[in-house]
């Protein structure tokens, strides 16, 4: 259990580190083909020499200083933590976001400062400009010409550093400490101003609620923009956690290999992706393997729906652990005991694989304005239920508004880690928060078995088709993802008189298929026009229907041949679908439909 907290500004987590849990290997870089650990001593000497560099250099309290990362990293740790003792406000930028985007943001903060991950950036902010000035621009690359890494060169008197001191002193849990800039499906992006006050509660929660511990293993690889990863961070200082840093995407499997991690936070998609490589042994050349891995599934599914498990069935997961799971479960490192789970909502089929296979995953509901945790699935016995989102968080206030008759409506939110509102919002944030201070979050749900939050869907998505019947798109998406062969879907019906729904198929899959059926495999762009392809995915569609209303019912599909990703600007940061690209994208196929 983590002893009482003593700190109420971000920053003071270092200290309180040092004074508690104090580690050799507070923080772990991969460099030259082996694990670099970082003290808690040496962190918080760096972030010293950094903030006095950012003083020496003119940049003081108030100023907006925007970063641009990829991944996590050390630097971003100590250039976070260098900011806050002076006050200076961090706004992260995604690697992803367009230059529109960028431009906007930019335009809105007017930073005195950008520091970039490395060079190849540069393309998305070059000629940009502040005031009639060119944007400063700083890399992390000690290649670069404008490197940041003069920084840690920077040698302070005792002067500067106790005048460090004297300025992190001014510094009040109100003050703020970041603006958080939301994904933008629709519109353009929104800062949500976020204090200390706001994140240190989150941060509270976080070490009640994570099974975190001192110098266990923690892996991060979600990007330092995402507000889950940034607060896990956070987190992990705070209970003497280790964490270790993943290179790159595509380094992620050899870096848990290696760093074998006991915990790490993660989104959907990276979860559905080695659920996949599961189901793709399925269709293995090898007839054992397939006959294998079929059992060990069925035996796994049938395991986690139980609540009193026989002991027959017991007996029957052991071997499915040795003879499947353990396998895949070492694709992770082999010692990676629990998930947590946010940014997107996550099919319960996989989460009960992953909990049989012996990795506790446990699914939350956040949002940036929230910094970011509303809700999670506890790890105690009979705190999680897989289908929801878990527990309200204890500090705030969560109610459901305007229900329907299913007791379904959109989820209010008050509490100490409610955002202060939007940067230069005033409009929006009196439409977003009620009079006596409730937030909105769009979101629409419903408390289940009394205390476990459920998403049904998001509020702004909910449509009416021409026929005046209302769809929350939500669950139908998620029941399509449940089948192993489609790893993407978008549910369409605004206005129109049936639903249609994009479909990104499982490639991978399909490939081991189309060779088990002997038909010829070329490429996904080729291979979305081929009538048996269509006909198997139809199948899947034709079996979800089933259990769908009549009106809910997908009527006709258009298969994609790409996946979606932040890359091709089909997903947000947060890894959501960018509906109104992707209909963009396919109109001329979905007015054939309609027409």
């Amino acid at each position: 259990m983590a002893p009482q907290i003593q700190f109420t500004r971000v920053f003071d987590i270092l200290a309180y580190q040092l004074a508690r849990f104090p580690q050799d290997n507070a923080v772990n870089t991969f460099i030259g083909n082996k694990w670099q650990p970082v003290s808690t001593k040496i962190l918080l000497a760096q972030t010293e020499i950094v903030a006095c560099w950012l003083h020496s250099q003119g940049y003081k309290k108030g100023d907006m200083l925007a970063i641009m990362p990829r991944q996590g990293s050390l630097d971003w740790l100590i250039i976070d933590f260098a900011c806050q003792q002076l006050g200076i406000i961090v706004i992260p930028l995604h690697a992803t976001a367009s230059r529109d985007e960028l431009s906007f943001i930019l335009t809105e903060i007017q930073p005195v400062l950008v520091i970039i991950a490395d060079d190849d950036l540069l393309g998305g902010l070059q000629g940009m400009q502040v005031n009639g000035s060119e944007i400063e621009i700083l890399s992390l690359s000690s290649e670069s010409e404008q490197s940041f890494q003069a920084a840690y060169a920077y040698a302070p008197q005792s002067s500067e550093k106790e005048e460090l001191k004297a300025i992190s002193d001014t510094i009040k849990p109100e003050d703020t400490l970041t603006i958080m800039y939301t994904s933008g499906t629709s519109g353009e992006p929104k800062g949500a101003v976020l204090s200390h006050q706001n994140m240190v509660s989150n941060i509270l929660f976080t070490l009640a609620a994570f099974p975190l511990q001192a110098t266990r293993k923690v892996m991060s690889y979600l990007p330092f923009s995402h507000i889950l990863e940034r607060s896990a961070c956070y987190a992990y200082l705070a209970c003497g956690a280790s964490i270790y840093f993943v290179r790159s995407r595509e380094s992620f499997l050899a870096d848990f290999q290696s760093a074998k991690p006991y915990f790490s936070t993660s989104v959907p998609r990276v979860l559905e992706k080695m659920y996949d490589y599961l189901q793709e042994q399925t269709l293995a050349k090898s007839w054992l393997v397939r006959k294998l891995t079929s059992w060990a599934i069925k035996t796994a599914q049938e395991y986690s729906r139980k609540k009193k498990n026989s002991i027959f069935l017991i007996i029957k997961l052991f071997f499915a652990r040795i003879l499947v799971l353990n396998k895949w479960r070492n694709q992770l490192g082999g010692k990676l005991k629990c998930i947590v789970v946010g940014a997107a909502s996550l099919s319960p089929e996989i989460a009960r694989m992953y909990s049989a296979a012996g990795i506790r995953i446990r699914e939350g509901y956040g949002m940036t304005e929230a910094s970011p945790l509303i809700s999670l699935n506890r790890f105690a016995p009979g705190l999680n239920r897989f289908g929801t989102v878990g527990i309200p968080v204890p500090a705030m206030d969560l109610k459901i508004a305007e229900k329907n008759d299913e007791g379904e409506g959109e989820i209010w939110i008050k509490g100490p880690n409610v955002m202060h509102g939007y940067f230069n919002r005033p409009e929006l944030n009196s439409e977003v928060f009620t009079e006596d201070g409730w937030f909105k979050t769009g979101d629409v749900g419903r408390i289940v078995d009394g205390r476990f939050l459920q998403i049904t869907d998001r509020k702004k998505d909910i449509f009416k088709t021409s026929a005046g019947k209302y769809i929350a798109p939500q669950p139908i998406e998620n029941a399509l993802k449940s089948s192993p062969y489609i790893i993407q879907s978008l549910v369409i019906g605004f206005q129109r008189p049936f639903v249609t729904a994009l479909i990104v198929p499982n490639f991978h899959l399909l490939e081991e298929w189309c060779e088990s059926e002997k038909i010829h495999w070329t490429s996904p762009q080729y291979m979305v026009h081929n009538i048996k392809v269509y006909e198997r995915i139809e199948e899947e569609v034709t079996q979800i229907n089933q259990n769908l209303t009549n009106y809910k019912q997908i009527k006709a599909f258009i298969l994609c041949d790409e996946e979606w990703t932040t890359d091709n600007k089909l997903l947000t940061a947060t890894l959501k679908p960018i509906r109104k690209s992707l209909l963009k994208q396919n109109e001329k196929s979905l007015n054939k439909i309609y027409s």
